[in-house]
Protein backbone atom coordinates (compact mmCIF):
# COMPACT_ATOMS: atom_id res chain seq x y z
CA UNK A 1 0.00 0.00 0.00
CA UNK A 2 0.89 3.58 -0.78
CA UNK A 3 0.65 5.03 1.87
CA UNK A 4 3.34 8.25 2.58
CA UNK A 5 1.08 10.82 1.35
CA UNK A 6 -2.29 11.95 3.35
CA UNK A 7 -3.99 14.07 1.29
CA UNK A 8 -6.23 14.75 3.91
CA UNK A 9 -3.50 17.00 4.71
CA UNK A 10 -1.82 17.75 2.20
CA UNK A 11 -1.37 21.80 1.69
CA UNK A 12 -1.32 21.22 -1.88
CA UNK A 13 -4.10 22.11 -4.22
CA UNK A 14 -5.86 18.96 -5.24
CA UNK A 15 -6.82 18.26 -8.95
CA UNK A 16 -10.05 18.85 -8.76
CA UNK A 17 -9.94 21.94 -6.86
CA UNK A 18 -10.91 25.28 -8.33
CA UNK A 19 -7.98 27.34 -9.75
CA UNK A 20 -7.66 30.55 -7.65
CA UNK A 21 -8.10 33.77 -8.50
CA UNK A 22 -4.13 35.48 -9.29
CA UNK A 23 -3.90 38.21 -6.64
CA UNK A 24 -3.78 41.78 -7.27
CA UNK A 25 -0.06 42.85 -7.14
CA UNK A 26 0.79 46.02 -5.40
CA UNK A 27 3.82 46.06 -8.00
CA UNK A 28 4.43 49.22 -9.95
CA UNK A 29 5.90 46.76 -13.14
CA UNK A 30 3.53 44.63 -15.05
CA UNK A 31 5.69 41.55 -15.29
CA UNK A 32 3.89 40.04 -17.66
CA UNK A 33 5.08 42.79 -20.55
CA UNK A 34 8.52 41.99 -19.55
CA UNK A 35 10.93 40.81 -22.30
CA UNK A 36 12.69 38.20 -20.01
CA UNK A 37 9.55 36.78 -19.43
CA UNK A 38 7.74 35.61 -22.42
CA UNK A 39 9.49 32.57 -22.40
CA UNK A 40 8.60 29.63 -22.91
CA UNK A 41 10.12 28.00 -19.96
CA UNK A 42 10.39 24.16 -19.30
CA UNK A 43 11.85 24.80 -16.20
CA UNK A 44 12.00 26.43 -12.35
CA UNK A 45 15.94 26.98 -13.02
CA UNK A 46 14.94 28.83 -16.43
CA UNK A 47 12.65 30.88 -14.51
CA UNK A 48 15.03 32.04 -12.08
CA UNK A 49 18.06 32.70 -14.60
CA UNK A 50 15.02 35.11 -16.68
CA UNK A 51 14.52 36.82 -12.76
CA UNK A 52 18.32 37.49 -12.62
CA UNK A 53 18.22 39.20 -15.95
CA UNK A 54 16.56 42.26 -13.84
CA UNK A 55 17.22 41.41 -10.14
CA UNK A 56 20.60 41.11 -10.59
CA UNK A 57 21.60 41.23 -6.92
CA UNK A 58 18.75 39.30 -5.40
CA UNK A 59 20.69 36.02 -6.03
CA UNK A 60 23.51 37.16 -4.03
CA UNK A 61 21.19 38.49 -1.35
CA UNK A 62 18.88 35.08 -1.07
CA UNK A 63 21.81 32.77 -0.78
CA UNK A 64 23.37 34.53 2.14
CA UNK A 65 19.61 33.95 4.06
CA UNK A 66 18.73 31.14 6.12
CA UNK A 67 16.33 30.14 3.79
CA UNK A 68 19.14 28.63 1.18
CA UNK A 69 21.92 27.94 3.44
CA UNK A 70 19.33 26.17 6.27
CA UNK A 71 22.33 26.55 8.72
CA UNK A 72 22.97 29.42 11.61
CA UNK A 73 25.56 29.97 13.27
CA UNK A 74 24.13 31.21 16.90
CA UNK A 75 26.15 34.32 17.72
CA UNK A 76 25.51 33.50 22.29
CA UNK A 77 25.91 29.47 22.22
CA UNK A 78 28.35 29.37 19.47
CA UNK A 79 26.10 26.03 18.10
CA UNK A 80 25.96 25.20 14.59
CA UNK A 81 22.32 25.19 14.01
CA UNK A 82 19.78 24.64 10.79
CA UNK A 83 17.91 22.22 9.39
CA UNK A 84 21.20 21.32 7.46
CA UNK A 85 22.26 19.63 11.36
CA UNK A 86 19.40 19.25 13.79
CA UNK A 87 17.69 16.73 15.04
CA UNK A 88 13.95 17.28 15.93
CA UNK A 89 11.41 15.13 17.54
CA UNK A 90 9.22 15.08 14.41
CA UNK A 91 10.47 13.05 11.34
CA UNK A 92 13.91 13.31 13.65
CA UNK A 93 16.21 14.58 10.51
CA UNK A 94 16.74 16.15 7.40
CA UNK A 95 20.18 15.10 6.98
CA UNK A 96 20.44 11.98 4.57
CA UNK A 97 17.01 12.89 3.62
CA UNK A 98 16.73 16.50 1.46
CA UNK A 99 15.38 14.28 -1.13
CA UNK A 100 12.17 14.68 0.13
CA UNK A 101 12.86 17.39 3.46
CA UNK A 102 14.37 19.40 0.43
CA UNK A 103 10.87 20.60 -0.65
CA UNK A 104 11.16 23.22 1.76
CA UNK A 105 14.22 24.49 0.97
CA UNK A 106 13.76 27.57 -1.69
CA UNK A 107 16.05 26.13 -4.43
CA UNK A 108 15.64 23.52 -7.20
CA UNK A 109 17.25 19.88 -6.61
CA UNK A 110 19.14 19.18 -3.33
CA UNK A 111 19.01 15.31 -3.14
CA UNK A 112 22.67 15.36 -1.72
CA UNK A 113 25.70 16.40 -0.71
CA UNK A 114 26.54 17.13 -4.59
CA UNK A 115 23.78 20.27 -4.26
CA UNK A 116 25.54 23.32 -5.45
CA UNK A 117 25.16 26.60 -3.31
CA UNK A 118 27.15 28.55 -4.94
CA UNK A 119 24.30 28.19 -8.44
CA UNK A 120 22.33 31.28 -8.09
CA UNK A 121 20.19 29.32 -11.34
CA UNK A 122 18.73 26.84 -8.42
CA UNK A 123 17.35 29.43 -6.23
CA UNK A 124 13.57 29.28 -6.58
CA UNK A 125 12.02 32.11 -6.85
CA UNK A 126 8.56 31.34 -7.52
CA UNK A 127 7.96 29.68 -4.46
CA UNK A 128 8.06 32.74 -2.46
CA UNK A 129 6.50 35.40 -5.28
CA UNK A 130 4.12 33.07 -7.10
CA UNK A 131 0.73 34.68 -7.64
CA UNK A 132 -1.67 32.23 -9.09
CA UNK A 133 -1.76 29.11 -6.35
CA UNK A 134 -1.17 26.79 -9.32
CA UNK A 135 2.62 26.74 -8.52
CA UNK A 136 3.97 24.02 -6.11
CA UNK A 137 7.47 21.45 -5.20
CA UNK A 138 7.85 17.68 -5.60
CA UNK A 139 10.86 15.31 -4.20
CA UNK A 140 13.92 16.16 -5.32
CA UNK A 141 14.46 11.94 -5.91
CA UNK A 142 12.74 8.83 -5.60
CA UNK A 143 11.09 7.64 -2.56
CA UNK A 144 10.52 3.45 -1.96
CA UNK A 145 7.20 2.33 -3.18
CA UNK A 146 5.88 2.27 0.71
CA UNK A 147 5.88 6.64 -0.41
CA UNK A 148 3.67 7.36 -2.61
CA UNK A 149 4.37 8.88 -5.87
CA UNK A 150 4.12 12.99 -4.87
CA UNK A 151 1.78 15.17 -7.58
CA UNK A 152 1.19 12.10 -10.03
CA UNK A 153 -2.26 13.61 -11.02
CA UNK A 154 -1.22 17.18 -10.60
CA UNK A 155 -1.62 19.35 -13.90
CA UNK A 156 1.87 20.74 -15.29
CA UNK A 157 2.67 24.04 -14.14
CA UNK A 158 2.18 26.66 -16.57
CA UNK A 159 5.77 28.34 -16.24
CA UNK A 160 5.22 31.32 -18.31
CA UNK A 161 1.91 32.55 -16.42
CA UNK A 162 3.23 31.74 -13.39
CA UNK A 163 6.04 33.93 -13.97
CA UNK A 164 4.49 36.78 -15.49
CA UNK A 165 2.35 36.80 -12.47
CA UNK A 166 4.88 37.12 -9.68
CA UNK A 167 4.05 39.41 -6.65
CA UNK A 168 5.03 40.60 -3.29
CA UNK A 169 5.01 37.28 -0.74
CA UNK A 170 2.03 36.73 1.25
CA UNK A 171 0.73 34.23 4.02
CA UNK A 172 -0.02 31.28 1.44
CA UNK A 173 3.52 31.65 0.04
CA UNK A 174 5.62 31.38 3.62
CA UNK A 175 2.67 28.36 4.50
CA UNK A 176 3.79 26.70 1.62
CA UNK A 177 6.41 25.81 4.26
CA UNK A 178 6.30 27.40 7.37
CA UNK A 179 2.28 26.27 7.93
CA UNK A 180 3.05 22.83 7.07
CA UNK A 181 6.20 21.79 9.20
CA UNK A 182 6.92 19.00 10.74
CA UNK A 183 5.33 16.33 8.54
CA UNK A 184 1.41 17.85 7.82
CA UNK A 185 -0.73 21.13 8.27
CA UNK A 186 -0.05 22.54 11.90
CA UNK A 187 2.10 19.69 12.71
CA UNK A 188 5.34 21.10 14.40
CA UNK A 189 4.43 24.96 15.43
CA UNK A 190 0.67 24.86 16.58
CA UNK A 191 0.18 28.90 16.11
CA UNK A 192 0.70 28.02 12.45
CA UNK A 193 -1.38 25.94 10.38
CA UNK A 194 -3.53 26.55 6.85
CA UNK A 195 -6.09 28.73 8.80
CA UNK A 196 -3.91 31.69 8.98
CA UNK A 197 -4.02 31.76 5.39
CA UNK A 198 -8.15 33.62 5.28
CA UNK A 199 -8.67 33.68 8.99
CA UNK A 200 -10.87 36.01 10.88
CA UNK A 201 -10.62 38.16 13.65
CA UNK A 202 -10.86 35.60 16.43
CA UNK A 203 -8.33 33.79 14.71
CA UNK A 204 -5.56 36.45 14.24
CA UNK A 205 -6.80 39.92 14.76
CA UNK A 206 -3.27 41.28 12.00
CA UNK A 207 -3.80 38.13 9.74
CA UNK A 208 -7.61 38.74 9.72
CA UNK A 209 -8.72 38.70 5.68
CA UNK A 210 -11.51 41.51 6.13
CA UNK A 211 -9.23 43.34 8.52
CA UNK A 212 -5.74 44.42 8.86
CA UNK A 213 -4.73 41.32 6.56
CA UNK A 214 -1.26 41.20 7.45
CA UNK A 215 0.87 39.27 4.94
CA UNK A 216 4.12 38.02 7.15
CA UNK A 217 6.84 40.25 6.10
CA UNK A 218 4.66 42.85 7.97
CA UNK A 219 6.14 41.68 11.00
CA UNK A 220 8.84 39.88 9.70
CA UNK A 221 10.45 42.53 7.84
CA UNK A 222 14.11 42.98 6.26
CA UNK A 223 16.27 44.24 3.92
CA UNK A 224 17.95 42.10 0.76
CA UNK A 225 16.23 39.15 1.08
CA UNK A 226 16.77 38.99 4.66
CA UNK A 227 13.91 38.70 7.51
CA UNK A 228 13.57 39.72 10.70
CA UNK A 229 12.27 37.02 13.52
CA UNK A 230 14.12 33.40 14.21
CA UNK A 231 13.23 31.19 16.33
CA UNK A 232 16.86 30.22 16.51
CA UNK A 233 17.94 33.72 18.35
CA UNK A 234 14.83 35.14 19.77
CA UNK A 235 14.00 38.37 21.52
CA UNK A 236 12.25 37.75 24.61
CA UNK A 237 12.58 40.97 26.22
CA UNK A 238 12.53 44.49 23.18
CA UNK A 239 13.43 47.21 25.60
CA UNK A 240 14.03 49.48 22.52
CA UNK A 241 10.47 49.93 21.07
CA UNK A 242 9.56 51.69 17.97
CA UNK A 243 11.76 53.02 15.65
CA UNK A 244 11.65 56.80 14.82
CA UNK A 245 9.92 56.94 12.78
CA UNK A 246 7.36 53.70 12.52
CA UNK A 247 8.21 50.28 13.06
CA UNK A 248 12.31 49.02 13.34
CA UNK A 249 13.43 46.66 10.44
CA UNK A 250 15.43 44.58 12.11
CA UNK A 251 13.45 42.60 14.75
CA UNK A 252 10.32 41.01 14.52
CA UNK A 253 8.81 41.41 18.16
CA UNK A 254 5.27 43.22 19.36
CA UNK A 255 7.34 46.41 20.86
CA UNK A 256 8.34 47.30 18.03
CA UNK A 257 5.32 48.36 16.57
CA UNK A 258 3.39 48.59 19.60
CA UNK A 259 6.39 50.13 21.92
CA UNK A 260 6.59 49.04 25.35
CA UNK A 261 3.54 51.03 27.15
CA UNK A 262 0.77 49.71 24.65
CA UNK A 263 -2.16 49.83 26.41
CA UNK A 264 -3.87 53.43 26.08
CA UNK A 265 -4.96 55.75 28.98
CA UNK A 266 -4.00 57.18 32.50
CA UNK A 267 -6.54 55.15 33.97
CA UNK A 268 -6.00 52.38 36.80
CA UNK A 269 -6.26 49.32 34.59
CA UNK A 270 -4.05 50.72 31.64
CA UNK A 271 -1.01 51.81 34.10
CA UNK A 272 -1.63 47.98 35.66
CA UNK A 273 -1.04 46.48 32.36
CA UNK A 274 1.74 48.69 31.04
CA UNK A 275 2.80 47.68 34.44
CA UNK A 276 3.06 44.20 33.31
CA UNK A 277 4.75 44.48 29.90
CA UNK A 278 8.58 43.97 31.68
CA UNK A 279 7.75 40.40 33.42
CA UNK A 280 5.02 39.02 30.69
CA UNK A 281 5.18 38.87 27.53
CA UNK A 282 2.74 40.41 25.33
CA UNK A 283 1.77 36.71 23.84
CA UNK A 284 1.09 35.32 27.32
CA UNK A 285 -1.72 37.59 27.49
CA UNK A 286 -2.88 37.60 24.21
CA UNK A 287 -2.92 34.47 22.68
CA UNK A 288 -4.97 32.98 25.28
CA UNK A 289 -5.08 29.17 23.31
CA UNK A 290 -3.68 27.73 20.06
CA UNK A 291 -4.51 25.73 17.29
CA UNK A 292 -7.73 27.25 17.26
CA UNK A 293 -8.27 27.51 13.59
CA UNK A 294 -10.07 24.32 13.24
CA UNK A 295 -6.71 22.35 12.41
CA UNK A 296 -5.03 20.18 14.84
CA UNK A 297 -1.50 20.19 15.92
CA UNK A 298 0.84 17.10 17.10
CA UNK A 299 1.75 17.10 20.66
CA UNK A 300 2.67 13.36 21.08
CA UNK A 301 4.86 11.30 18.69
CA UNK A 302 6.18 7.48 19.38
CA UNK A 303 8.15 5.80 17.07
CA UNK A 304 8.74 2.49 18.71
CA UNK A 305 4.56 1.05 17.04
CA UNK A 306 6.17 2.34 13.37
CA UNK A 307 6.97 -0.62 11.12
CA UNK A 308 3.65 -3.03 11.68
CA UNK A 309 2.08 -4.21 8.42
CA UNK A 310 -1.38 -5.65 6.92
CA UNK A 311 -0.57 -8.08 4.39
CA UNK A 312 2.81 -7.75 3.96
CA UNK A 313 2.26 -3.49 3.83
CA UNK A 314 1.86 -0.09 5.71
CA UNK A 315 -0.89 1.22 6.90
CA UNK A 316 -2.90 4.24 7.63
CA UNK A 317 -5.39 4.75 10.64
CA UNK A 318 -7.39 8.17 10.77
CA UNK A 319 -9.27 8.32 13.61
CA UNK A 320 -8.87 11.78 15.01
CA UNK A 321 -11.21 14.62 13.09
CA UNK A 322 -9.89 18.22 13.78
CA UNK A 323 -12.07 21.34 13.83
CA UNK A 324 -12.88 21.84 10.20
CA UNK A 325 -14.05 18.64 9.95
CA UNK A 326 -11.06 16.81 8.12
CA UNK A 327 -9.48 13.31 9.34
CA UNK A 328 -6.15 12.79 10.49
CA UNK A 329 -3.92 10.31 10.88
CA UNK A 330 -3.07 8.82 14.28
CA UNK A 331 -1.27 5.80 13.32
CA UNK A 332 1.10 5.21 10.25
CA UNK A 333 3.31 2.40 9.30
CA UNK A 334 5.64 5.03 8.31
CA UNK A 335 5.91 6.99 11.36
CA UNK A 336 4.32 5.86 14.44
CA UNK A 337 1.31 6.53 17.04
CA UNK A 338 0.77 10.56 17.02
CA UNK A 339 -1.53 12.18 19.47
CA UNK A 340 -3.10 15.94 18.67
CA UNK A 341 -4.91 18.51 20.37
CA UNK A 342 -6.98 21.59 19.50
CA UNK A 343 -7.15 25.10 21.50
CA UNK A 344 -4.84 24.00 23.26
CA UNK A 345 -3.65 26.64 26.58
CA UNK A 346 0.62 27.48 26.14
CA UNK A 347 2.60 25.99 29.04
CA UNK A 348 3.95 28.78 30.50
CA UNK A 349 7.92 29.26 31.43
CA UNK A 350 10.83 32.02 32.32
CA UNK A 351 12.43 32.79 28.62
CA UNK A 352 15.26 34.82 28.44
CA UNK A 353 15.63 34.17 24.63
CA UNK A 354 18.47 31.74 24.28
CA UNK A 355 17.81 28.36 22.98
CA UNK A 356 20.44 25.80 23.61
CA UNK A 357 20.18 22.63 21.15
CA UNK A 358 20.85 19.01 21.97
CA UNK A 359 22.21 18.40 18.57
CA UNK A 360 23.98 15.15 16.98
CA UNK A 361 27.14 15.48 18.96
CA UNK A 362 25.44 15.98 22.11
CA UNK A 363 26.19 13.14 24.69
CA UNK A 364 23.08 12.64 27.33
CA UNK A 365 22.04 10.89 30.66
CA UNK A 366 19.12 8.37 29.32
CA UNK A 367 18.02 8.40 33.23
CA UNK A 368 17.59 12.08 33.08
CA UNK A 369 14.62 11.33 29.87
CA UNK A 370 13.02 13.32 28.71
CA UNK A 371 15.50 14.85 26.71
CA UNK A 372 15.48 18.12 26.12
CA UNK A 373 15.66 18.65 22.06
CA UNK A 374 16.02 22.32 22.93
CA UNK A 375 16.50 23.85 26.48
CA UNK A 376 16.57 27.43 27.20
CA UNK A 377 17.15 29.12 30.81
CA UNK A 378 14.69 31.86 32.17
CA UNK A 379 14.22 33.17 35.79
CA UNK A 380 12.52 36.01 37.61
CA UNK A 381 15.22 37.45 38.76
CA UNK A 382 16.68 37.75 35.22
CA UNK A 383 16.28 41.36 34.02
CA UNK A 384 16.37 39.94 30.00
CA UNK A 385 13.76 36.98 31.12
CA UNK A 386 9.61 37.34 30.73
CA UNK A 387 7.12 34.80 31.11
CA UNK A 388 6.58 32.76 27.07
CA UNK A 389 3.76 30.62 26.12
CA UNK A 390 4.96 27.24 24.72
CA UNK A 391 3.95 24.58 23.18
CA UNK A 392 5.19 21.15 24.42
CA UNK A 393 5.68 18.59 21.80
CA UNK A 394 7.04 15.01 23.03
CA UNK A 395 8.37 12.38 21.33
CA UNK A 396 9.53 8.83 21.88
CA UNK A 397 12.24 8.13 19.18
CA UNK A 398 15.45 6.39 18.47
CA UNK A 399 18.79 6.74 20.00
CA UNK A 400 22.67 5.69 20.24
CA UNK A 401 22.17 3.19 22.89
CA UNK A 402 26.12 2.60 23.14
CA UNK A 403 26.98 6.72 22.97
CA UNK A 404 23.88 8.14 24.20
CA UNK A 405 23.39 9.94 21.62
CA UNK A 406 20.74 10.89 18.94
CA UNK A 407 20.40 9.48 15.47
CA UNK A 408 20.22 10.44 11.72
CA UNK A 409 17.93 8.11 10.55
CA UNK A 410 17.77 7.32 6.59
CA UNK A 411 14.43 7.50 6.18
CA UNK A 412 13.83 8.58 2.15
CA UNK A 413 14.70 6.64 -0.80
CA UNK A 414 14.38 4.20 -3.72
CA UNK A 415 17.03 1.65 -1.90
CA UNK A 416 16.61 -0.91 0.30
CA UNK A 417 18.37 0.80 3.07
CA UNK A 418 15.46 3.80 3.74
CA UNK A 419 13.53 3.19 6.94
CA UNK A 420 10.15 4.11 4.78
CA UNK A 421 10.58 1.17 2.91
CA UNK A 422 12.33 -1.32 4.64
CA UNK A 423 11.17 -0.42 8.56
CA UNK A 424 14.38 -2.05 9.40
CA UNK A 425 15.54 0.55 12.28
CA UNK A 426 18.64 -1.12 12.70
CA UNK A 427 19.24 -0.46 9.30
CA UNK A 428 18.04 3.10 9.07
CA UNK A 429 20.37 4.39 11.56
CA UNK A 430 23.11 2.47 10.48
CA UNK A 431 23.39 3.73 7.19
CA UNK A 432 22.42 7.03 8.18
CA UNK A 433 24.85 7.67 10.41
CA UNK A 434 27.53 5.95 8.61
CA UNK A 435 26.69 8.13 5.55
CA UNK A 436 26.77 11.49 7.90
CA UNK A 437 30.14 10.42 9.04
CA UNK A 438 29.05 9.79 12.74
CA UNK A 439 30.09 7.21 14.98
CA UNK A 440 27.44 4.21 15.81
CA UNK A 441 27.98 2.00 18.25
CA UNK A 442 25.29 -0.66 16.49
CA UNK A 443 22.69 -0.65 19.31
CA UNK A 444 19.61 1.74 19.72
CA UNK A 445 16.64 1.59 21.64
CA UNK A 446 14.24 4.28 22.30
CA UNK A 447 13.73 7.34 24.46
CA UNK A 448 11.67 10.36 25.28
CA UNK A 449 12.26 13.43 24.46
CA UNK A 450 10.65 17.18 24.63
CA UNK A 451 10.73 20.45 22.45
CA UNK A 452 9.51 23.61 23.17
CA UNK A 453 7.70 26.10 20.49
CA UNK A 454 7.30 29.70 21.10
CA UNK A 455 4.14 31.07 20.75
CA UNK A 456 3.73 34.16 18.80
CA UNK A 457 0.70 33.82 15.95
CA UNK A 458 -2.64 33.48 16.30
CA UNK A 459 -3.02 37.20 18.30
CA UNK A 460 -6.42 37.20 19.60
CA UNK A 461 -8.45 40.44 19.95
CA UNK A 462 -8.26 42.25 23.02
CA UNK A 463 -11.67 41.55 24.46
CA UNK A 464 -10.70 37.63 24.28
CA UNK A 465 -7.19 37.96 26.03
CA UNK A 466 -6.75 36.39 29.33
CA UNK A 467 -8.29 37.82 32.50
CA UNK A 468 -6.68 38.62 35.27
CA UNK A 469 -8.40 35.76 37.48
CA UNK A 470 -6.37 33.14 35.06
CA UNK A 471 -3.74 33.49 36.25
CA UNK A 472 -3.65 35.42 39.88
CA UNK A 473 -5.40 32.15 41.45
CA UNK A 474 -4.58 29.37 42.86
CA UNK A 475 -4.45 26.74 40.33
CA UNK A 476 -4.19 29.46 37.20
CA UNK A 477 -2.32 29.76 34.12
CA UNK A 478 1.08 30.46 35.89
CA UNK A 479 0.63 28.27 38.48
CA UNK A 480 3.94 25.89 37.98
CA UNK A 481 6.15 28.94 37.78
CA UNK A 482 8.07 29.27 40.79
CA UNK A 483 10.69 31.67 42.29
CA UNK A 484 8.76 34.56 42.94
CA UNK A 485 5.33 35.83 44.87
CA UNK A 486 1.94 36.22 42.66
CA UNK A 487 -0.71 38.01 44.86
CA UNK A 488 -4.13 35.47 44.20
CA UNK A 489 -1.92 32.71 43.31
CA UNK A 490 -0.07 32.24 46.71
CA UNK A 491 -2.16 32.23 49.23
CA UNK A 492 -3.68 35.43 51.59
CA UNK A 493 -0.18 36.84 53.07
CA UNK A 494 0.89 39.91 54.34
CA UNK A 495 1.51 41.12 51.15
CA UNK A 496 -2.01 40.74 49.87
CA UNK A 497 -2.95 42.32 52.95
CA UNK A 498 -0.83 45.40 52.26
CA UNK A 499 -1.50 45.36 48.58
CA UNK A 500 -5.49 45.74 49.89
CA UNK A 501 -4.90 48.23 52.59
CA UNK A 502 -3.26 50.07 49.94
CA UNK A 503 -5.58 50.44 47.36
CA UNK A 504 -8.28 51.09 50.23
CA UNK A 505 -6.13 53.33 51.72
CA UNK A 506 -5.54 55.54 48.51
CA UNK A 507 -9.70 55.46 47.66
CA UNK A 508 -10.36 56.62 50.99
CA UNK A 509 -7.75 59.60 50.32
CA UNK A 510 -9.21 60.23 46.85
CA UNK A 511 -13.09 60.41 48.47
CA UNK A 512 -11.59 62.63 51.28
CA UNK A 513 -9.91 64.94 49.35
CA UNK A 514 -13.02 64.60 46.75
CA UNK A 515 -15.13 65.47 49.77
CA UNK A 516 -13.14 68.81 50.69
CA UNK A 517 -13.47 69.93 47.95
CA UNK A 518 -16.74 69.43 47.42
CA UNK A 519 -17.08 71.24 50.64
CA UNK A 520 -14.79 74.02 50.33
CA UNK A 521 -15.94 74.83 46.71
CA UNK A 522 -19.83 74.94 48.10
CA UNK A 523 -18.80 77.15 50.61
CA UNK A 524 -17.03 79.60 48.56
CA UNK A 525 -20.59 79.61 46.09
CA UNK A 526 -21.90 80.56 49.00
CA UNK A 527 -19.76 83.37 50.28
CA UNK A 528 -19.80 84.78 46.36
CA UNK A 529 -23.46 84.47 46.39
CA UNK A 530 -23.45 86.66 50.06
CA UNK A 531 -21.00 89.66 48.26
CA UNK A 532 -23.21 89.71 46.29
CA UNK A 533 -26.76 90.81 47.74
Amino acid sequence: MNEYVDTSESHLRKPDDPQPAVRVSSSTTDHSKLKPLQGPFSSGPEVTQACLKCHNEAGHQFMKGIHWTWEYKHPVTGQTLGKKHLVNNFCTNARGNEGMCAQCHAGYGWKDESFDFTDQTKIDCLVCHDSTGTYYRTPNSQGNEACTSMFVDRPPIEWTKVAQSVALPDRSNCGTCHFYGGGGDGVKHGDLDSSLKHPDKALDVHMDAQGLNFSCTECHQGEGHQWSGSRYNMMARDTEGTGKPGERRQVATCESCHGNSPHPGNNLKALKLNGHTDRVACQTCHIPTFARGGVATKIDWDWRSAGKLKDGEGFNIKDYTQGNGEHRATYKSIKGNFKYGENLKPTYAWFDGVMDYTTIDTQFVPDKAPIAINSFKGAYDDPDSRIWPFKVMNTIQPYDKGNNTLVYMHLWGDDSDAFWGNYDFARAIKVGMEKNGKPYSGEYDFIPTVSYWPITHMVAPKEDAVKCGECHAEDGRLSELEGFYMPGRDGFGWLDILGYMAVIGALLVAFVHGLIRFVMCKKRVTEHCRDKE
